[in-house]
């Protein structure tokens, strides 16, 4: 295995009862880099973690993490990870400080670097003045940096969160994002999953997923441009009900609705001039319109709609 990948995939398949939840997965993270597994939920993003994490096993295929093997040696996988899911495992009656010594003992975190270890976590989270709170009595957005703090004691060279800001509010989805900005400047690889497309902007790189199947993987302004058609924004007060009628002209690729507006895709710039002229003569009514460049989510809502 590449010396700079953290984790790569080869056909990685994962069948419950005949559904297949995880599609030959093909994907490599580098090394140092934070890399998002996008979807809505039911994509499949908590059983590719769960895989990779070798906490569960794959139906076909095979994964390997800092070089070792899901299938072979899940053991050294697990000392080297850190892994967050969805409902980490708090203790609501125990305290933060005593939170984290318990992850701390289970990952057998030696006496002696254990303090110093547990100081820094602490700022680094920001929950240095909620030591002793019962973490039952914390907020969202802290229970999730608290969680944090346990699947790092350990110091672990690839850290894996399944949708860490889920139900979080704005702010501390902010703060949250900024300590793994942090981490990838101590040499952490981090691979996070997420529903939230603004979210797969801040990644390094992102893998679309749907319905088990990986469908791009790239730079978030790559995917973007990859798109390779143009876009123009329509304001109306009546957005639901214009979609169908634009999207049924000559050279419109799709159309997504966003509140009062609409993201019309076209297959060049002339056809925007033709679906306004177009309009005009069914005396349809709009408010305004702007070229733009496509968002994530009109990417993957195109990708899905054209049966990617």
């Amino acid at each position: 295995m590449n010396e700079k990948i953290a984790i790569r995939t080869d056909n990685l398949t994962k069948v419950f009862n005949k559904n297949t939840a995880v599609a030959d997965l093909n994907i490599e993270v580098r090394k140092g880099e934070l890399f998002g597994l996008v979807g809505p939920d039911g994509a499949g993003k908590t059983t590719v973690m769960r895989l990779l994490a070798a906490i569960m096993q794959p139906t076909s295929g095979e994964a390997w993490v800092e070089g070792y093997s899901i299938m072979r040696e899940g053991e050294e996988i697990k000392e080297r990870i850190g892994y967050m899911p969805q409902r980490f495992g708090l203790y609501e009656d125990l305290t933060v400080i005593e939170n984290i010594h318990f992850y701390a003992d289970l990952y057998g975190v030696p006496g002696k670097e254990r303090q110093p270890r547990i100081d820094r976590l602490l700022g680094f989270s920001n929950l240095t003045a909620f030591r002793d709170r019962l973490a039952g009595n914390l907020s969202g957005g802290m229970k999730q940096k608290l969680g944090l703090a346990c699947a790092l004691v350990h110091t672990p060279e690839v850290l894996f969160l399944d949708e860490p800001t889920c139900g979080v509010d704005p702010v501390s989805r902010r703060d949250f994002w900024r300590i793994l900005y942090d981490l990838l400047k101590e040499g952490i690889t981090v691979f996070v999953s997420t529903a939230y497309l603004d979210e797969a902007e801040r990644c390094t790189r992102i893998g679309l997923i749907h319905r088990g199947a990986v469908l791009i993987t790239d730079e978030p302004a790559r995917i973007k441009a990859a798109m390779g058609m143009p876009m123009i924004e329509v304001l109306s007060s009546d957005a639901r009900g214009l979609k169908p009628v634009i999207a049924d002209m000559a050279g419109v690729r799709s159309v997504n609705v966003y509140g009062d507006r609409l993201h019309v895709a076209v297959e060049k710039r002339d056809v925007m001039d033709a679906v306004l002229e177009e309009l005009r003569k069914r005396d349809i009514a709009i408010e305004g319109q702007r070229e733009i460049v496509p968002s994530l989510e009109d990417v993957f809502i195109s990708m899905v709609g054209n049966g990617s």
